[in-house]
């Protein structure tokens, strides 16, 4: 199965004026850190900050006089919901937006901010596969137009516009170009186009290593629905996904690499601390993954596809607790202090060293505190310290119980 060029063509001018032509940006910094040439594909800029709008249009041009009377429905994590809701105002059709109760505030406020007075948005379940279901049952019993946030042609077609004009900005050989997957709408579009104009350059898709549906699919041999996944890359968590973009992306894609979760808030820490690029979670995925093909790059022309910037600032925290963790920068403990005079100043002027923070102290018995054991958090400066760390806990009897290997803790403690 593959996406013609003639239609993908087709949804490109379906969509001049309604899309913006995205700028295809060569990053220094990035070039010199990993030794090739790389290139952002900047769909954060987006109209609506993400490349969905492209194929959510696309697909309601494409419906009937009187379907569009009857209206549409879709189901989203986010991104998706705001393209529908902009086309909806645009091409004056009533939408009805199923999200995810998990879903960032933010997007939700967006969705409405773009769609005004012609969207209605039902929050449900906990994830986009739990939306989905409500939104398919709605849609039947209303007879609606079901808007698929991937995996439908007419919607691949017009994520396929994001490969169009990087082919056609792209003055240069293009070696690599690296797409993130969700559901595998944008994949398969990019893959289909880039198969037929330059075969030779190589697609690599990207997941959260969290959510390996496409991974698991193509090792599997079938599409194969995921019993759970990590839900923090909200943009690109799904269990399954979909048939056909599966079908095009089992035989286009040259390699699927997993970005941690942690590695990807790294990132997103990094593109806005060093270079003022806002990205969510699911947007930082093909940057991450430069670090795990940075052998396979040096000297070649790189393409990363940044999908999205629809980040919520409230989850800030929480992506700087995640980063410091897969960095090895911040770790829990529980210690029992010895029962001698002057422990706990002992433990912070001698088994501390001077780069060394806690950033969190309970005692865990609160009425026998001289006795009970302490819960504490640390930041060090580099993660060769935590080995000095334990060494000195043991050398001056502190026994202790180190906590980061301990998921669902650790997740509390966040």
């Amino acid at each position: 199965m593959i996406l013609s060029l003639e239609k993908i063509n087709a949804a490109a001018k379906n969509l001049e004026g309604v899309a913006l032509h995205t700028p295809l940006q060569h990053n220094t910094q990035l070039s010199e850190e990993f030794g090739c040439n790389v290139y952002l594909k900047r769909e954060d800029l987006q109209v609506v900050r993400s490349y969905k709008l492209r194929g959510a249009y696309n697909k309601m041009c494409s419906l009937s006089d009187v379907e569009k009377q009857n209206g549409v429905v879709c189901a989203s994590a986010g991104n998706h919901a705001q393209g529908v809701a902009y086309s909806c105002r645009k091409l004056n059709i009533r939408g009805t937006i199923f999200m995810p109760v998990t879903t960032p505030s933010q997007k939700v406020s967006q969705v409405k901010l773009f769609g005004k007075e012609h969207v209605e948005v039902v929050l449900i379940g906990d994830t986009f596969d739990d939306a989905n279901k409500a939104a398919n049952e709605f849609c039947l019993s209303k007879g609606a137009s079901f808007v698929h946030p991937f995996d439908d042609e007419k919607v691949m077609e017009g994520q396929g516009t994001v490969a169009k004009e990087i082919f056609d900005d792209a003055d240069f050989k293009i070696d690599y170009l690296l797409v993130p997957i969700g559901g595998g709408g944008l994949a398969a579009g990019v893959s289909s186009y880039f198969f037929q104009v330059s075969p030779e350059t190589k697609i690599i898709g990207v997941e959260p290593e969290g959510a390996p549906s496409m991974k698991t699919s193509i090792e599997n041999g079938h599409n194969t629905e995921l019993k759970e996944i990590d839900k923090f890359v909200d943009g690109a968590a799904v269990k399954k996904v979909g048939d056909k973009t599966f079908e095009i992306c089992k035989d286009k894609l040259t390699e699927i690499i997993l970005a941690p979760e942690g590695k990807v808030c790294t990132t997103i820490l990094n593109l806005y601390n060093q270079q003022a690029i806002v990205v969510e979670p699911a947007g930082a995925l093909t940057v991450t993954a430069l670090h795990f093909l940075k052998d396979k790059l040096k000297g070649k022309n790189v393409v990363c596809v940044v999908s999205g910037s629809n980040n919520d600032i409230m989850r800030t925290e929480e992506i700087r607790e995640r980063s410091l963790l897969y960095e090895g920068l911040k770790h829990f403990f529980i210690i029992r202090f010895p029962q001698r005079s002057g422990a706990l100043k002992e433990f912070v002027s001698t088994v501390l060293g001077p780069n060394d923070d806690i950033v969190h102290f309970e005692y865990m018995k609160k009425n026998n505190r001289e006795n009970g054991p302490a819960l504490i958090g640390l930041e060090i400066r580099d993660p060769k310290d935590l080995a000095i760390l334990k060494v000195k806990l043991i050398e001056l009897g502190f026994q202790y119980d180190y906590l980061n290997k301990n998921d669902n803790l650790l997740q509390f403690l966040m």
